[in-house]
């Protein structure tokens, strides 16, 4: 357990920035399920969706979507498990393969949370960020996930990370602008 609750370099709850919002967040909801679903809330509807808002820079690192106040799915998630693991709440990055494109044939990687709750166990919740037709929502036990499966091919990958995916993190580093991520997307394997 103690792997989901550590600091890293893309989980980077250590710096001041993170910390200084997680104690805030900390303060405003004393109890363990409260301060999840603000936190929850907080990066799923006050951090931009990047493509939503067409939004560059980039971000990879939780500090750096903090600061930037944008992010795609994996840097929302990177930022969310940071603000809960500050917290000492454990929380996993999760992966999921979801069809997209008119035949729903193609396939791109989404990202994702898991935290694990004292009273529930490990709990599936996306910060991806809402918009038409797409609802993400913190109702423990049941999971309510914008992208559950449907379609041949898509899957929620059952393995936690406590750390991100070595080609996520290269593919957001060294991309110049949201439409470049976009474009690398549906070649993603894990």
């Amino acid at each position: 357990m103690q792997e989901f609750l550590e600091s890293s370099t893309y989980i980077d709850w250590e710096s001041d920035g993170i910390r200084q919002k997680a104690a805030q967040l900390a303060r405003d909801y004393v109890n363990e399920t409260a301060l999840v679903k603000a936190s929850f809330e907080f990066v799923r509807d006050e951090i931009q969706h990047s493509l939503d808002y067409q939004r560059n820079p980039v971000t990879c690192k939780a500090s750096e979507v903090l600061k930037e106040g944008t992010g795609f799915c994996f840097a929302k998630s990177h930022l969310l498990a940071a603000l809960l693991r500050a917290n000492g709440i454990p929380t996993a990055l999760v992966y999921q393969r979801i069809a997209f494109g008119e035949l729903k044939t193609s396939f791109y990687l989404h990202g994702l949370n898991a935290v694990f709750l004292n009273d529930y166990g490990w709990y599936r919740i996306d910060p991806r960020g809402l918009k038409a037709g797409l609802r993400s929502d913190f109702s423990p036990p049941l999971e309510a996930l914008p992208f559950a499966p449907h379609v041949d091919g898509e899957v929620i990958y059952e393995k936690l990370w406590s750390e991100p995916h070595p080609n996520i993190t290269h593919l957001l580093e060294t991309s110049t602008s949201y439409l470049s991520v976009l474009e690398t997307l549906p070649y993603i394997n894990l």
